[in-house]
């Protein structure tokens, strides 16, 4: 039952941090906006990694251990951030909820099977049907749309 919750409140935490980044980016612009995510993110997370007693030892790691892809994670957060600031207003929350759901999907994937060589048949099916059912969604909203147009001309 905990882990229902925590990942109810992580949903919500989801939701949450788009609407403020939002208004955010209204305010002071999407790249300032996403300037002040991260660096709140930043403290936020050193406040965590005291509180948790763990230490952090960094001067065992070698960084040429690293793959270099590894490095595009902030730069990839970066973009995601800065592209939900600006889309945010554009559509309904369902379809971007929707969206964030299919990529993280597609993109969990294509990790799993570049780096560990499994492609899990299910996961790419029932993200193809979901993403058939959003395509046909758009469809009928669209069509819904012209319909309401037609009727006030």
């Amino acid at each position: 039952m905990l882990y229902i919750i925590i990942s109810i409140l992580a949903g919500v935490c989801v939701v949450l941090s788009r609407i403020v980044n939002f208004s955010l980016s209204k305010t002071t612009g999407v790249f300032q906006s996403t300037f002040f995510n991260y660096m709140v993110g930043f403290i936020f997370a050193f406040i965590f990694l005291f509180v948790s007693g763990e230490s952090l030892n960094i001067s065992s790691l070698k960084f040429e251990s690293i793959p270099y892809w590894a490095y595009l994670g902030g730069a990839i957060g970066v973009l995601i951030v800065a592209l939900s600031s600006y889309i945010t207003p554009r559509i309904s929350a369902f379809y971007l909820t929707l969206f964030v759901f299919i990529g993280q999907l597609f993109v969990g994937v294509a990790i799993d099977y570049f780096t560990l060589n499994i492609l899990s048949i299910g996961k790419v099916v029932g993200g193809v049907l979901v993403l058939i059912g959003l395509a046909y969604n758009l469809i009928l909203d669209k069509e819904q749309e012209h319909l309401i147009l037609n009727r006030e001309q």
